[in-house]
C-alpha cells in the first residue's frame, strides 16, 4: 500500500510510462495488476515459482539492465549492514540515524575507492 501511495504522490495520473524496481517481496499479482494500471512499467526481481512477472516485461533489455543497476545499489546497503554496523544501529532519533547512515555510506566510497582508481 505504501509503495502505490508512493507511486500515485510522484506520478499521479501520468500516461507516460515509468519503472519501478523492487525487490522479490514486491512479485505479487495484485501489486504488479496495480502499477500496471498506474501505467508503471514493474522491474520487480522475479520469484522463481509463481511469479507475477511475465515475458510483457523481462523480454526488454531495460529490465535486464534495471536488475543489474539495483544489483550495484543493494551491494552498498549490504555492505552497510554488515560491516558499517547498520544492520540494529543503537542511535534514537531521525537526525542521528541519517547522520550514522551518511557517514557509513562515506566510508563505503572510501573502501571502494582504491579499487575504483586501479579500473
Amino acid at each position: 500500500r505504501a509503495a502505490l501511495g508512493m507511486v500515485h504522490r510522484h506520478s499521479p495520473g501520468s500516461t507516460r510510462k515509468l519503472t519501478l524496481g523492487a525487490d522479490k517481496g514486491y512479485d505479487a499479482a495484485e501489486f504488479v495488476a496495480d502499477l500496471r494500471q498506474a501505467y508503471v512499467t514493474p522491474h520487480v526481481a522475479q520469484k522463481s515459482r509463481y511469479s507475477a512477472i511475465d515475458g510483457r516485461t523481462t523480454r526488454h533489455k531495460g529490465y535486464k539492465l534495471s536488475l543489474k543497476h539495483r544489483k550495484r545499489i543493494e551491494e552498498a546497503f549490504g555492505w552497510a549492514k554488515t560491516v558499517g554496523g547498520m544492520a540494529q544501529t543503537v542511535y534514537r532519533g531521525v537526525e542521528r540515524v541519517r547522520s550514522r547512515f551518511v557517514l557509513t555510506m562515506a566510508a563505503s566510497n572510501l573502501a571502494r575507492l582504491p579499487r575504483l582508481l586501479a579500473a
